[in-house]
């Protein structure tokens, strides 16, 4: 019986479809499984990503994927190798599989918010097209493999909110193309290594680095805008250097135990320096509050707040044309309070209450909270304290 041109066509066409859906490489079909095999199943939802991952009945890269693959993974264009594994947060429980190295041309592995735990694979440096790198709010522990520092196209990295712990890579500075490192609220130790040139943001809030914080770790970090290393244990005198940096915009040391600070800015800086914050609070930092900040022409915000500051406010605080955010309590500063920043319609935002300053009322929102008692005052300056 011969058979119709119209019964032929269409079922060509399905053999064609059929062929070509199933295009994904074989090696990331594989890392795919490996990867689902290695997630509890009980923490996988019925509704989630992974939960629509079907190797038995579609290809990874098939497109339309209507029930199967419907989130979790990009592809290619060309449908072949996977280029994205972003899951959602759902609070999938498992370990980061080292076959997850399979994946060669993954530009971006996104874990967030979820439960995985056990050791970073050091076979994750075979991602060597990884561009973004996020596995933030996990329980992943142990030591940040030295193999991450191959990730010579990663531009972010985020491994914040986890349990790492032991000292950072000490070739942290052959990433020669990152630009954004958040590694807070760890339990990482030791100091901080060399950084690298590309660098733009970092953070490693609350974990206990220690030591002073070294000129030759930013040597090279002449694209530095962003510092937040609070919360540790960062001890010495931080040099005229630091707030010097060739990008520096905004610094967050608040919570160390460093015990002086040198601001010596450069005769070139004005008009030059991008610095807007500088956060100290919370430190050991003795002698006179620094009155060379004010010689940074954008700074907006200053805190020294609960350091161990004698001496007066620096009058070139208050002739400052750009500090709108100023936080002098918890110190021992004594004199006279500004009057630009006790009046009522003052536009300076802050605090220089907990002193031993005079003519500070407490009606002032400046002055609150109220100066520490004479005996204090007296007992810090062995004697009366200076007007």
């Amino acid at each position: 019986m011969t058979l119709s041109i119209s019964f032929l066509l269409p079922l060509l066409f399905s053999l064609f479809i059929f062929t070509t859906d199933a295009l994904t490489s074989p090696s990331d079909v594989s890392a795919l499984k490996a990867f689902k095999a290695s997630v509890k199943p009980n923490s996988i939802p019925q509704w989630s990503c992974l939960a629509s991952w079907d190797f038995t009945a579609s290809d990874p890269c098939a497109t339309p994927r209507r029930t199967h693959f419907t989130c979790g993974i990009t592809c290619s264009s060309d449908s072949t190798r996977v280029t994205q594994l972003t899951l959602d947060p759902v609070g999938y429980t498992g370990r980061l599989t080292p076959l997850i190295s399979g994946l060669t041309q993954l530009l971006t592995l996104d874990l967030a918010d979820n439960n995985f735990y056990g050791s970073i694979p050091s076979s994750i440096s075979s991602l060597v097209s990884l561009q973004t790198l996020t596995l933030r709010s996990n329980s992943f522990s142990g030591s940040l493999p030295e193999s991450v520092t191959r990730l010579n196209s990663a531009e972010s990295i985020d491994i914040s909110r986890n349990s790492l712990t032991g000292s950072l890579p000490k070739s942290l500075n052959s990433l020669s193309n990152l630009r954004q490192l958040d590694l807070s609220y760890n339990k990482l130790t030791g100091s901080i290594p060399k950084l690298p040139q590309s660098l733009i943001d970092l953070a490693i809030k609350a974990n206990s680095l220690s030591g002073p914080i070294s000129k030759e770790s930013f040597t090279e970090s002449t694209q530095l805008e962003v510092v937040e290393l609070a919360e540790n244990s960062f001890t010495g005198t931080l040099g005229a250097w630091f707030f010097n940096l060739q990008s520096i915009q905004q610094v967050d040391l608040a919570n160390n135990s460093i015990t002086g600070i040198e601001v010596i800015p450069p005769p070139k800086l004005a008009g030059e320096s991008d610095l807007v914050a500088v956060e100290l609070g919370f430190n050991r930092i003795a002698g006179n509050a620094p009155a060379s900040f004010a010689a940074y022409p954008r700074l907006t915000s200053l805190s020294l707040r609960y350091n161990m500051l004698h001496g007066a406010i620096p009058a070139e605080y208050e002739r400052s044309k750009t500090l709108r955010r100023l936080f002098l309590d918890g110190n021992y500063l004594t004199g006279k309070a500004p009057a630009r920043f006790v009046k009522p319609e003052t536009e300076v935002m802050g605090s220089l209450g907990n002193n031993c300053l005079r003519g500070c009322p407490g009606k002032a929102k400046m002055c609150a909270p109220s100066q520490k008692p004479f005996s204090i005052c007296k007992q810090a300056y062995g004697g009366k304290p200076k007007s």
